[in-house]
């Protein structure tokens, strides 16, 4: 939808950004000062490094499928992890929403390129992909408006240590309600993406081992 802003309306709406402040990792409740050094999660993907350009494959401009992730470093008491990933540079009042998934099974893991998808009432697994910003289940691939700027991509997961009851197919307000004072340990990876701006050449990213 975005990709048909024209370039001079983008530039206008350069310094009108959701910010950072707003990211669901940095509300009251969500991740407290117990939550640090050993208590960090390692979040990770073979597709591109923190801080790197995402390939144009997971975006609008591409295929338009999620990124692989991977992640280590679960505390052993933790009974779910949750996944949320926004756009902290949108010109929206808040984050742009790009995917939610609940209820990921305890433990080191990973999910596959493409598994972010409409699963309907939840996986075999129990997890349970949820609402982007657009009402959708499911990826909502990066789509920064034309001369906008650099936008950041932030994957944010969250490991559990108290089971809570949601609804299926959970929004951002519903993941926020239930994650609240109930993360153990929590670990952040961004990615970005930008039209009509130079490409920056980012470092290749190394394959992660997850045990």
């Amino acid at each position: 939808m975005l990709e048909h802003v024209p370039h001079w309306l983008g530039s206008l709406l350069h310094n009108v950004r959701a910010g950072h402040a707003r990211l669901a990792i940095l509300q009251d409740g969500i991740v407290t000062g117990a939550v640090h050094g050993d208590r960090r999660l390692e979040l990770s993907s073979i597709a591109f490094a923190d801080g790197a350009r995402l390939p144009e494959r997971f975006t609008a401009d591409g295929e338009g499928v999620s990124p692989p992730l991977a992640w280590r470093g679960v505390p052993a008491d933790a009974v779910a992890l949750a996944l949320i990933v926004e756009d902290p540079d949108a010109p929206t009042p808040n984050p742009l929403v790009h995917a939610i998934v609940w209820n990921l099974p305890p433990g080191d893991g990973a999910l596959p390129e493409g598994a972010i998808a409409a699963d309907g009432h939840g996986g075999f697994d129990g997890s349970d992909v949820g609402r982007n910003s657009y009402s959708q289940e499911g990826w909502l691939p990066p789509d920064p408006p034309t001369g906008h700027g650099s936008h950041d991509y932030v994957f944010q997961l969250f490991a559990l240590g108290e089971a809570v009851p949601i609804d299926v197919n959970p929004g951002r307000s519903d993941l926020m309600e239930a994650i609240r004072g109930r993360v153990l340990a929590a670990g952040m990876l961004v990615g970005t993406y930008s039209r009509g701006e130079e490409i920056p050449i980012g470092p290749v990213p190394a394959t992660p081992q997850v045990v």
